[in-house]
Order: C-alpha cells, then sequence, then structure tokens
C-alpha cells in the first residue's frame, strides 16, 4: 500500500510516498480504508523529533493522527463494527500512520462517522475535538455560566473548543488576527482580542478557566486573568509529573518534567489556581458523544483546505506557515484494487 513516511526526525526532514506492508490486524483492532486524514500541529512536531523522548517511534514512520474512511475488515474480537461501516478515529498515539490507504486501530478508539458529514469534513475532527473535550470537559469540568479564554480561536482546536464551550454554557473569549475577527465571533464567541491591537492579559479579568494552546510567554500571562480558584490548562505544554505517572514514563523523564513545569506550577500556586498539562488520548466512547453534537448542530468543522495525497508535503508545510483558519485535509484516492493482504498479529 502507499504511505507517506518520515526516514528521520529533524526540521530539513520532508517526507515521502512510498510503498509499505499492509498494517497487521489484531483480534481487537478495525482495518480501515482511509479515505481522507488532516493535518495537525503534533504531525508537524513530531517530524521535527519533538515527542521522540516520551513517543519512542520506530523509524521509518507513516505520519498521522486522525481519519475518516469505511471498515474494511474487523478482528476476531470484535462486534460493533463490521465491514462498509463509515467511521473516523484517533489512533493510539503508539500507533499512528493515518497519512495511509490502509491502517489498522483499536476498535475502542473508533466511531461511527456523523451522518451528516463527508468524509474530508470527519476527518477534521477527531483530534482537535477529543483535545478540546478532555481539555474543557473532562479536566476543566466547565459548567454553565463560567467564562473561558480560548486561545487562538481560528485555529484548529480553537474553533471546536469555541463550540463546545458555547455548547456548555460558557462564556467564551478567544484571540485572533485582525482578519479573522468577524468570522470567529460568528463560531460563537462571546469576546474577541484582534492580538494585533490588544493585550488579552489586561483586556480580560475574573476567568474562571483558560485553555492555552501556545507559548511560554502566553502561558504565564494568562495566569493575570485567572480568578483564584480557576483552571490553567495548557495544550502545549510544560508537561506535569502527573502526566508523566498517567504515561507511565521512567522515573527519570518524570523529574525531567517536573523541572520543565516547576517555574509555571509555583506561578500558578501562589496564584491561587491549579495548572493541568493535557495530552489527548485516543476515545472511541468519547468520539461518539461528539458525533452526537456535530449531528445536532452544535458542532461544525472547519475546513481551511484539502490537498491531494499527492502534495501531502504541501499540506503539512501549509499548516506549519501558521496560516491555516480551522484544519487542513488530505484526501486518498479512491479506487478498486485486489484483496489486501493483510497479516494477523501475534
Amino acid at each position: 500500500m502507499k504511505a507517506f513516511l518520515i526516514d528521520r526526525y529533524g526540521k530539513k526532514e520532508t517526507g515521502h510516498i512510498d510503498d509499505v506492508p499492509a498494517p497487521a490486524l489484531r483480534d481487537d483492532d478495525v482495518l480501515i480504508r482511509v479515505h481522507a486524514a488532516s493535518v495537525n500541529a503534533l504531525d508537524t512536531k513530531i517530524r521535527r523529533g519533538e515527542f521522540k523522548v516520551i513517543l519512542p517511534y520506530r523509524l521509518p514512520l507513516i505520519l498521522g493522527n486522525d481519519l475518516a474512511g469505511t471498515v474494511e475488515r474487523v478482528g476476531a474480537g470484535v462486534s460493533q463494527f463490521k465491514p462498509g461501516d463509515e467511521v473516523y478515529a484517533r489512533p493510539d498515539d503508539d500507533r499512528i500512520g493515518t497519512f495511509a490507504e490502509f491502517i489498522a486501530v483499536s476498535a475502542a478508539s473508533v466511531a461511527l462517522k456523523p451522518h451528516n458529514l463527508t468524509m474530508m469534513e470527519a476527518a477534521s475532527l477527531p483530534l482537535v475535538a477529543l483535545t478540546a473535550w478532555q481539555a474543557l470537559v473532562e479536566t476543566a469540568q466547565l459548567k454553565p455560566g463560567q467564562k473561558v479564554f480560548i486561545q487562538a480561536g481560528s485555529g484548529g482546536v480553537g474553533t471546536v473548543a469555541i463550540q463546545l464551550a458555547k455548547h456548555l454554557g460558557a462564556f467564551v473569549a478567544t484571540t485572533t488576527s485582525t482578519p479573522n475577527v468577524a468570522w470567529v465571533k460568528d463560531l460563537g464567541a462571546d469576546v474577541v482580542i484582534d492580538y494585533r491591537q490588544q493585550d488579552f492579559a489586561t483586556a480580560l479579568r475574573d476567568y474562571d478557566v483558560v485553555l492555552n494552546s501556545l507559548g511560554k510567554d502566553e502561558l504565564e500571562r494568562s495566569l493575570q486573568i485567572l480568578k483564584p480558584g480557576g483552571h490553567l490548562i495548557s495544550i502545549s505544554g510544560p508537561p506535569t509529573p502527573t502526566f508523566a505517572t498517567a504515561r507511565g514514563l521512567a522515573w527519570p523523564l518524570k523529574q525531567v518534567m517536573r523541572l520543565l513545569s516547576r517555574g509555571i506550577r509555583g506561578k500558578a500556586k501562589r496564584k491561587g489556581v491549579t495548572y493541568s498539562f493535557v495530552f489527548m488520548r485516543a476515545d472511541g466512547a468519547q468520539l461518539g458523544t461528539i458525533t452526537s453534537l456535530v449531528e445536532s448542530g452544535a458542532i461544525v468543522p472547519v475546513i481551511d483546505r484539502v490537498f491531494p495525497f499527492e502534495d501531502t508535503q504541501g499540506a503539512l508545510a501549509h499548516v506549519e506557515s501558521g496560516r491555516a483558519k480551522g484544519k487542513v485535509v488530505v484526501e486518498l484516492p479512491q479506487f478498486d484494487c485486489p484483496p489486501l493482504h493483510v497479516p494477523s498479529s501475534p
């Protein structure tokens, strides 16, 4: 099968399309023919090697962290899906590789595709929607009437997080650039800060939750807008010892993360707020709940551009440029082919 892969980590690594063996199918797996896969900032960070300590992939590596497609085959232990089902998923982070014609995904990470979405639209959602859910619902436990500040409202996570927060009944503030202010307001944001004209740290006050997706400066200045008892949640780091424990990382890595996050944890404690790092995980049950929100119209996907599979490198470059509004999607060609030989995993 065809797949887009990298041979090494580094800023100069561009990746390439090549023929690779079909994925092995475990008893609890679903083999999916990929129709579309979205590009996330995570893909560019993995390519640069930023996560090689906590995600020790074997190279060469097929990139890609979410998808929409049809079920081709199911493992012996799978009863909730059948061949022909239209599904979407974020694979477990140790089994990524959605920039390929086929991928084997744990059935527990898969959900039926929202019936009102195209494959392109569905592929844009799993990683960012699960990130927003796990940050706002699971970690922040956001309640009606609370105030939440979501950074980068026109980005992939931001566009979904704004809609989810409004569905939960929160008052939402966000940031974006001048051309996108009206557009982000239409997504549901109550207050939109044009970061070219205003400083959010002086414009906002007494917020319950901040969802940070930017750098260290924005992270630390976010403390200024939180009220005592508030919650600062970051999806861009630094990771915490709690995260290291949850991931089952070795003691030395836990100490490294303790040092990396000591500054922000200390500042948060002195401010009387909580700091959490969220690294989203695959979860088919949560994705199923998100499906119901999409089908009800509470969450609408936002797609910036669709690239052909042959230009996956161009799609990655577009995301890395920071100019994408919403999500970037890669469309894989669909054609009749002989039965795929899929080895069984021991």
